[in-house]
């Protein structure tokens, strides 16, 4: 799982297979694209701010008491969807040896553009560049600086290395995990809108139920380790992870969907689907909806 985080700040990030891989891989068919793309994107952020000059203003910030819920506007409701990780930081290999920056990035804008389509017109894709830990900082300063009401990370999941077992695909070593599959959903209780997180994690979960797709129950298992997570909703997959930087630092009401597990040969090729990732787009952007009609 390539979740981002103070104490281990990239899930499996770092695993020697991955410094192994990083030579492997070449050119990706489908990732290029969408590693030009968000180069140009990352100009979104904030110019001039140095990474470390972020972190500290992060760091020093007092919390902001948490605010009664306005009245959801859907034109001016501001929305930040998140690319999980960088061109420089990638995050998980697929088993097929695609970086999971790039699943990342297809999904988010597609959920992006399904928002706005629905009337979530401040809806904001937000890409950053650089290493691993500076680029938490810049996510979260871009979406506190920007006055989010929501923010939703996108990310794709992988296994813990002991679970990882060795193939070869196209010529290349690789690496794969069919056991788990499914997607899951992260929340932060040291979020300050941590119960309004729960509640729209909740309703990304059931319409995810509801087409079909099921969630990733491995988290709950001895076997995961120090990834082991509590489940906090056991119909629709929710977990609580405090230590994710993108969840607890964030001002908003902030969620973070593992969308599938890129490890797992047949869930790979489904989310390099444009069916699987438009089903994932339209249960988010309904959750949303839904969510945004409740306040």
């Amino acid at each position: 799982m390539m979740l981002e985080r103070l104490g281990d700040v990239a899930g499996f990030v770092g695993r020697p297979l991955v410094a192994a891989a990083e030579q492997r891989v070449g050119p990706s068919r489908s990732i290029i694209a969408g590693l030009v793309a968000a180069i140009l994107l990352s100009s979104l952020l904030p110019a001039g701010r140095s990474e470390a000059a972020a972190a500290r203003k992060i760091a020093k910030a007092k919390p902001k008491q948490p605010q009664s819920p306005t009245r959801c506007e859907m034109p001016k409701f501001r929305i930040v969807v998140d690319v999980g990780h960088t061109p420089d930081s990638y995050g998980a290999l697929s088993a097929r040896n695609d970086p999971e920056f790039g699943f990342n990035l297809v999904l988010a804008k597609r959920i992006t553009a399904k928002l706005k389509s629905e009337g979530f017109a401040s809806t904001r894709l937000l890409v950053t560049d650089g290493k691993a830990r500076p680029s938490l900082f810049k996510r979260v300063s871009a979406a506190n600086d920007g006055r989010a009401d929501l923010l939703l990370s996108v990310h794709h999941d992988s296994v813990p290395d002991k679970m990882l077992e060795a193939w070869e695909f196209d010529g290349a070593s690789s690496y794969f995990s069919d056991r788990y599959s499914g997607h899951s959903l992260f929340v932060s209780e040291r979020n300050p809108h941590f119960a309004t997180s729960l509640k729209l994690a909740r309703m990304i979960g059931r319409q995810l139920k509801e087409q079909g797709l099921r969630y990733a129950s491995q988290y709950t298992l001895p076997v995961m380790g120090r990834y082991r997570r509590q489940l906090l909703d056991k119909d629709f997959g929710v977990y609580r992870y405090d230590g994710l930087v993108v969840l607890s630092r964030t001002r908003s009401a902030a969620v973070l969907l593992e969308a599938g597990s890129i490890i797992n040969r047949d869930e790979e090729m489904e989310m390099n689907s444009p069916e699987r990732q438009e089903t994932i787009a339209g249960a988010v952007a309904a959750a949303v909806g839904e969510f945004c009609a409740k306040r």
